[in-house]
């Protein structure tokens, strides 16, 4: 609808997880209108996590290091583990200051639809923690996307352990 440089900012945002078509033009237009340095910013931001960011070597959720920061957390009961799908999941419980433990980032979901099965996930490495003896634990929870505080809270208040 637009040509060069705005559609393909348009064609770009539209590309981004909850953008459609209309909000990709609506923030494309608010940046056009933001102040120059605001937008420098952003652009900056962008391409700092990009190079920055990497995902954690024990655990697979974002770190600026070889680890994150949870796993390098000594006061952490590594004996207990909370399987999540993405790192976005970590955070959500991380929110509620219950739990204690480590993690493990899947990094997806079976999906065979999208043609993702159990070798696409980190399943293998998951298996290998599992397999040392350390952990004795791992709570089990639903969607935590779209989960209350309150809701988690209660989750890990009644967990129990499970005969790996």
């Amino acid at each position: 609808m637009y040509e060069g440089v705005i559609q393909h900012l348009i064609d770009e945002l539209g590309r981004l997880p909850g953008v459609g078509p209309k909000g990709a033009q609506r923030i494309a237009f608010h940046l056009l209108a933001a102040d120059p340095e605001d937008v420098r910013r952003l652009a900056e931001a962008l391409i700092e996590v990009t190079e920055r960011v990497r995902f954690c070597k024990t655990c697979g959720n974002v770190a600026e290091a070889e680890e994150c920061r949870i796993c390098l957390d000594t006061r952490r009961d590594p004996s207990v583990i909370c399987v999540v799908e993405e790192p976005k999941d970590v955070a959500a419980v991380e929110k509620i200051r219950e739990f204690r433990g480590r993690y493990h980032v899947l990094g997806g979901a079976i999906s065979p639809i999208d043609g993702v099965g159990p070798d696409n996930l980190r399943i293998r490495e998951l298996m290998a923690r599992l397999a040392d003896g350390t952990v004795t634990g791992l709570p089990v929870g639903g969607d935590l996307e779209y989960a209350d505080e309150v809701t988690l809270g209660r989750a890990f208040e009644g967990r129990r352990l499970l005969d790996v």
